[in-house]
């Protein structure tokens, strides 16, 4: 049988009114509430030691909450500044308006790249001399000065300056002429354990070495440098941990980090997970569902298929451990998750329709699903989840 190509292609009139954009609720989404991530900004700012500056980390897409928009109401909410992780993340958000300054967190070590970072009045993260120096060279191949934060490794053992002769080095940054050190920073390894303001904590341990440093260089003599080490968790737990600025990434998105310790602010979560039944069907007891069988019906069972799976983000080790909200009643999820499908059981449930939406993570009737709760059933970690939520799950915009 051939087929007849062009009949097709001019049929295409019959369905002119029907558009050609999809509705984006039309399958899985998530919903993104500008007011929130506003809200807990304002609060967290609120609670900073004075004249503490807010950067507001909105790398990895702002955690999976779509980046242009948590900048917007970060910087509604008093951010500052903004952190991102990569060049290009950073030019993005320059070219959809965002004017605030932005620091590049990860490493830049390519000339090109930080011709490009210049370019676009971005700040590069520093960790070595031989950075320092391209930086230099371009400020003066423009006779401008290159604007840039140092970072030290106070124990993270990832990017910075070695402890043990920082501060040689920053002699020799500093006498550069057209680089201009705009902030020095570290990062903590483990400041959202429950020990961490002990003494002879790690975090301690690691504070006690940036203040060392500090110290050496004598940075009393340029106030002009922001100095930073808090994250979420630091900024919460101490006011101590501030210094002039601190950074701000998941608490910005409404979860305490510090799981056991309790925090005087109501952060609102700022993502509701989204999807949508598309199939209903029964089994007979002893019958096995998705792959691998891993759940057996002990009864009849009526079961409702929900239009989302690990490709999304929903991580297949959550399989059979997770509960889902749909008309403010909690089901569970039974059988593995697949890649775009999940099954969830409504057995004696009369009222739930093909084309109900299904709350994954949010709060509704009383039930509340959060990425701290698939984190722990998945020996995860929030960010992890939170970061993982794919392109193909449009961002929808809520108050």
């Amino acid at each position: 049988m051939q087929i007849d190509l062009q009949n097709i292609k001019d049929s295409s009139d019959q369905f002119s009114n029907y558009g050609i954009i999809l509705d984006p609720t039309q399958r899985a989404w998530i919903e993104i509430s500008g007011s929130a991530i506003e809200n807990n900004v304002s609060q967290i700012k609120g609670s900073l030691k004075e004249k503490c500056k807010f950067m507001a980390v909105v790398k990895a897409d702002g955690y999976g909450h779509d980046a242009k928009l948590v900048s917007e109401y970060a910087i509604k909410g008093g951010a500052d500044q903004l952190g991102v992780a990569t060049l290009q993340e950073g030019i993005n958000l320059r070219r959809a308006g965002i004017k605030v300054p932005i620091l590049v967190l990860g490493n830049i070590f390519t000339k090109e790249d930080l011709m490009i970072c210049f370019h676009h009045q971005l700040m590069p993260t520093v960790s070595n001399i031989r950075e320092c120096l391209l930086c230099n060279n371009i400020g003066k191949e423009f006779q401008k000065k290159f604007s840039l934060h140092l970072k030290v490794d106070t124990g993270m053992s990832r990017l910075g300056f070695e402890v043990n002769d920082f501060a040689e080095k920053f002699d020799q940054i500093i006498s550069c002429e057209y680089v201009f050190v705009q902030g020095i920073y570290s990062h903590f390894a483990s400041a959202d354990e429950f020990n961490a303001m002990e003494e002879g904590s790690f975090t301690q341990i690691q504070k006690r070495r940036f203040q060392s440093i500090l110290q050496q260089i004598n940075v009393e003599k340029y106030p002009y440098i922001t100095i930073h080490l808090a994250n979420s968790a630091a900024t919460l737990l101490s006011k101590e941990m501030h210094f002039d600025m601190v950074r701000v990434g998941l608490s910005m998105y409404g979860y305490n980090p510090t799981l056991k310790t309790k925090i005087n602010m109501l952060l609102q979560p700022a993502l509701l997970l989204k999807s949508k039944i598309s199939f209903i069907r029964e089994i007979d007891k002893n019958v096995g569902v998705s792959y691998g069988r891993n759940f057996i019906s002990d009864k009849k069972t009526k079961l409702a298929v929900v239009s989302i799976g690990y490709a999304d983000g929903v991580n297949r080790k959550l399989s059979n451990k997770i509960s889902i909200i749909c008309n403010k009643k909690l089901y569970r999820q039974v059988g593995s998750i697949t890649m775009d499908q999940l099954m969830i059981d409504i057995t004696n449930e009369k009222e739930i329709k093909v084309g109900d939406p299904v709350l994954l993570l949010g709060s509704e009737g009383g039930f509340s699903l959060s990425p701290l709760d698939w984190a722990k059933e998945s020996s995860s970690i929030a960010w992890e989840i939170l970061c993982g939520f794919k392109n193909r799950l449009p961002r929808v915009q809520v108050t």
